[in-house]
């Protein structure tokens, strides 16, 4: 009699145990821990390893933490074909990125130029898993700089404008800008300005300060813009490819990461990447000082 009972009473523990397990599937409690842990899930920021990148990716990761989200950061992590992979598969949600030759890396005989045309054509190449958010009016890219008094001397603005000096014009440039399609002969028959040219190669900055050459092709982002008083003259007939900074994303988050990194792009002007780059390369400061100065200053 007591084997029986006792196993009758084992049963009915059992099966309210059971019943307990299948009512705790449909608590609401468990529920909505479940959905605040998929709400908190990581945001992943990568960058190059390239302290302008660098300076970039910061911006958008503490941008992104000001907002409430959980960042985890990548940075230094190389070139194009090692981290484009690990975004289009969303192992990483956020990148800062260049349009002109990310547009090429997608679509290596693009004929787009402007900033506008380069940004509409690269939001159809990229791949479905893949958006880019509104790009900056900052950019690193090819440029023809000058220094503060030969511009203020000749009245330049834009490249067009070098056709008015009646001095001898001396361009400056690596050894292969001498075959590039925006190179002198691509200068010539844009804007009609003829030169000669000099390969200074790594000097380039350098011989145009000194005044061996006048003319100088110069990465738009380059530090030494500012340091040197150096003025990059406008390109209106888009000779050289635009590659303005615009955050890469997973496009299935893109509409709530751009309600926070679209207003960073307004802000991030040509000058003030420079200066950002500055403060890196002269001023020896971190990456994450940098951004958090900056966004604090822009009220972000």
């Amino acid at each position: 009699m007591r084997i029986k009972q006792a196993l009758r009473v084992a049963a009915v523990v059992t099966a309210g145990t059971l019943a307990l397990a299948g009512c705790s599937s449909s608590d609401p409690l468990a529920t909505q821990s479940n959905s605040e842990k998929s709400g908190s899930e990581k945001i992943v920021v990568g960058s190059q390893a390239y302290y302008s990148n660098e300076i970039v990716a910061e911006i958008y990761a503490q941008a992104l933490e000001n907002s409430g989200l959980e960042v985890e950061r990548q940075f230094n992590i190389g070139q194009r074909d090692a981290y484009m992979p690990q975004l289009e598969n969303g192992s990483i949600n956020v990148f800062p990125e260049y349009t002109g030759n990310l547009l090429q890396f997608f679509k290596e005989d693009t004929e787009a130029r402007s900033s506008t045309d380069v940004y509409q054509e690269l939001e159809k190449e990229l791949p479905d898993s893949l958006a880019v958010l509104d790009q900056a009016e900052a950019s690193d890219q090819d440029s023809y700089t000058v220094t503060r008094k030969f511009a203020e001397d000749n009245d330049l603005k834009s490249i067009a404008d070098l056709s008015k000096v009646k001095d001898q014009l001396t361009l400056g440039g690596p050894p292969e800008l001498a075959e590039r399609p925006y190179g002198p002969k691509g200068l010539e028959s844009t804007y009609g300005v003829k030169t000669e040219f000099s390969a200074t190669g790594d000097t380039t900055v350098e011989d145009l300060v000194a005044g061996t050459v006048n003319v100088a092709n110069v990465f738009t982002a380059d530090p030494r813009i500012k340091t040197e008083d150096l003025v990059v003259l406008k390109d209106p007939k888009s000779l050289f490819l635009a590659s303005n900074v615009v955050p890469v994303v997973s496009a299935d988050q893109s509409e709530k990461l751009g309600e926070i990194l679209n207003p960073v792009s307004e802000k991030l002007s040509a000058e003030a990447l420079v200066d950002l780059n500055v403060q890196s390369t002269v001023d020896k400061k971190s990456a994450a000082d940098i951004a958090k100065t900056w966004l604090s200053d822009q009220g972000l």
